[in-house]
């Protein structure tokens, strides 16, 4: 078996939550520190990793993302290799995103390049974000690439496919949190109470009118409710709910119209229901914008591998935190075909694991070229 494959299984059995990836960071710690010592930097990040591959005459460094953690998903697969942890699953591929960053930093600590390679370990992508403070702290400063890149697997492309465009390639996102706090009561009584199970149906038919009434029908927005709780019994009317949810726009602006239109209707909820109501947006994420130059040369730069199906895509309304590090540093994003039936965050999300191969060989001969 491919040492490669055996890594992500491994990785794929240890799936951790943001700020909390302690086994795989100690994991990915003890594979680099196999490697030899003499062409590496380590830095640690709270949860996450900085190594540093010094060039043979560098002019500038050339760096290389991967997120870490998992996500709060019981798994499903029945893989002889399934999580061990029965709430996590690594449902959105970061094992395989691990596993192709480790490839690429074991055959440049064997095969150096002219420039330095700064390879970033991330934590807490998928919350509550590590990109945005890893990008601004201290260790990532002193070592802050000119370029930097970074892959997510697509299950919906084949193995050997990359897809990939200019500019706007992932939405800006926000988490949505609303708790309405009425005055409960006996289901026989109900004159006695505010019912906050009616407040927060009649609040979630009321955001969805935000997208079809206040944005632009040229633009794009979502706005979605994927969890509602309230109340403790059949004959008790509830004194409270909660209503979770994300949104998501193609630009900053956008999101802050949506954000204030909400803000509007959950304040008329609270007159109109008479209850209190309070408003958190957890972790918000910048859009990920791909650098044109760069974006272009790389699908100029795959246009001659005869082994690669390019797909130039559309933007999705999917979030990443490395939308942050796009902000400051010019790089880019592309999706990896990895040819599954069950999509992103999904309890059965089985990639195929050709595409780690795949990708390890076309990201080898990518920053060969750039760092050379």
């Amino acid at each position: 078996m491919n040492p490669f494959i055996q890594i992500r299984r491994e990785l794929h059995r240890i799936p951790e939550l943001g700020f909390q990836e302690f086994k795989t960071q100690a994991y990915l710690l003890k594979y680099i520190q196999s490697l030899p010592q003499q062409r590496l930097l380590i830095k640690k990040w709270k949860t996450g990793l900085l190594v540093k591959v010094p060039g043979r005459n560098p002019s500038k460094m050339v760096g290389y993302r991967t997120d870490i953690d998992g996500l709060p998903i019981p798994e499903e697969t029945g893989l002889p290799f399934s999580s061990i942890h029965p709430e996590n699953m690594h449902a959105c591929g970061h094992d395989f995103h691990m596993t192709i960053a480790l490839g690429l930093l074991t055959h440049f600590v064997h095969n150096p390049i002219a420039d330095d390679l700064l390879f970033v370990f991330q934590p807490a992508e998928e919350g509550p974000g590590g990109a945005e403070p890893m990008l601004h702290s201290k260790e990532m400063q002193e070592w802050m690439p000119d370029m930097i890149f970074a892959l997510h697997i697509a299950p919906e492309y084949p193995v050997g496919t990359i897809a990939v465009k200019e500019g706007l390639l992932f939405a800006n996102t926000s988490e949505l949190f609303i708790d309405l706090q009425g005055r409960g009561g006996h289901a026989a009584f109900p004159h006695q109470t505010n019912d906050m199970v009616i407040a927060a149906c009649n609040l979630v038919t009321q955001l969805q009118t935000i997208v079809s009434r206040n944005i632009n029908p040229l633009d794009s927005a979502v706005i979605t409710i994927g969890k509602i709780t309230g109340g403790t019994v059949q004959n008790s009317i509830a004194e409270k709910a909660r209503l979770e949810g994300t949104i998501r726009t193609l630009s900053p602006e956008t999101m802050g119209k949506v954000k204030q239109r909400i803000e509007a209707i959950v304040r008329g909820i609270e007159a109109g229901f008479e209850c209190g109501a309070k408003i958190d947006y957890g972790s918000m994420y910048y859009q990920v914008y791909n650098h044109e130059e760069l974006t272009k040369d790389f699908i100029d730069f795959i246009r001659q591998d005869p082994h690669i199906t390019l797909v130039e895509c559309r933007e999705a309304m999917t979030g990443e935190d490395f939308g942050y590090m796009l902000k400051e540093i010019p790089g880019f994003m592309f999706w990896l075909g990895v040819d599954t039936p069950f999509g992103l965050h999904n309890a059965k999300l089985n990639p195929k694991e050709e595409a780690i191969g795949v990708a390890v060989r076309m990201m080898t001969d990518y920053l060969t070229y750039k760092g050379n």
